[in-house]
């Protein structure tokens, strides 16, 4: 039996998700306030809190429009201890030296721009049809192929206020970064051991921490009058300028029918007669067609 939908508005909610629980529970529980099938961009470990934009009907159909997008974190990296997950909650060694804040920030820019990392076995990689982490836990011996990611700068924060060994690090990247390969490498690099001990994502693309909506809040059961007015617009998190038809080529772009223009090449923002927004179109070598609908 179909769901009826307890709200009529589609978008993304910005949600601050806490320390502790799995990116599943917070869409499930929009799931179940919205009465709408919804899904996340960009999986926070349970360790990690922040920004995670949650798409809400057909807004999860723009998700590869934002595969690209920079992200920002702050992370803290302890150092002289190991672990099989790379971070505080796997099985933990100690070993190794703790480095000054000095050598920490020194190293930093080595790691700027395009790099190979090596995924942590404790991931979401599919080796075989099968995650990472479901093959690490089995303890089935596999091996991750290294991946390109770009990272942007990083920031010596200092060290943190809870362990003389931890120090804070602001980081900017692209999509499909491991934080903790970075606190793996950066440790390797200065011949000792870390592992990521906190995690907080404060930007995913136009998604910022200033402007997320805590969990606690949907925690409290919103109405649907208030749940709506927490949904970003779909058209609002697009950079997209806005691809505008006369009425009649307007009316044949929704037939299939590609469409003439001196538009240059790219993805636009399209709208309704109605001033609704339909969703993208794309233009290719001067002829534009509709590419992705919300309706």
């Amino acid at each position: 039996m179909k769901r009826t939908p307890k709200i009529n508005k589609i978008g993304f909610l910005n949600v601050d998700k806490p320390s502790g629980i799995v990116s599943s529970a917070v869409v499930n529980k929009i799931k179940w306030l919205t009465g709408i099938a919804c899904g996340h961009m960009g999986t926070l470990d349970p360790l990690a809190s922040g920004v995670l934009p949650v798409g809400v009907g057909n807004a999860t159909r723009l998700f590869d429009y934002f595969l690209n997008k920079k992200k920002e974190y702050i992370a803290e990296f302890t150092f002289g201890v190991s672990s099989d997950t790379l971070d505080s909650t796997g099985a933990l060694t100690l070993g190794g030296r703790i480095p000054t804040e000095r050598e920490i920030e020194e190293v930093l820019p080595e790691f700027f721009g395009e790099i190979l990392q090596l995924p942590p076995k404790y991931s979401a990689k599919s080796v075989g049809g099968r995650r990472g982490y479901e093959l690490a836990r089995a303890g089935i011996e596999f091996e991750l192929a290294p991946k390109k990611v770009h990272i942007y700068g990083m920031e010596m924060l200092g060290r943190s206020e809870t362990s003389e060994n931890a120090f804070r690090v602001r980081i900017e990247c692209g999509g499909g970064t491991y934080i903790r390969s970075i606190g793996r490498d950066i440790a390797k690099r200065l011949g000792t051991n870390a592992v990521m001990s906190y995690l907080r994502r404060t930007q995913s693309g136009a998604f910022t921490i200033e402007n997320a909506v805590p969990f606690s809040v949907l925690e409290n059961d919103p109405t649907a009058e208030e749940l709506e007015r927490l949904i970003v617009p779909t058209e609002s998190v697009l950079t997209f300028e806005t691809l505008t038809l006369d009425a009649p080529r307007w009316e044949k772009i929704f037939d299939g029918v590609k469409i003439p223009t001196d538009r240059a090449d790219g993805e636009y923002k399209f709208y309704n007669a109605d001033g609704s927004f339909y969703g993208v179109a794309e233009v290719r070598e001067g002829f534009a067609k509709l590419k992705t609908k919300l309706c």
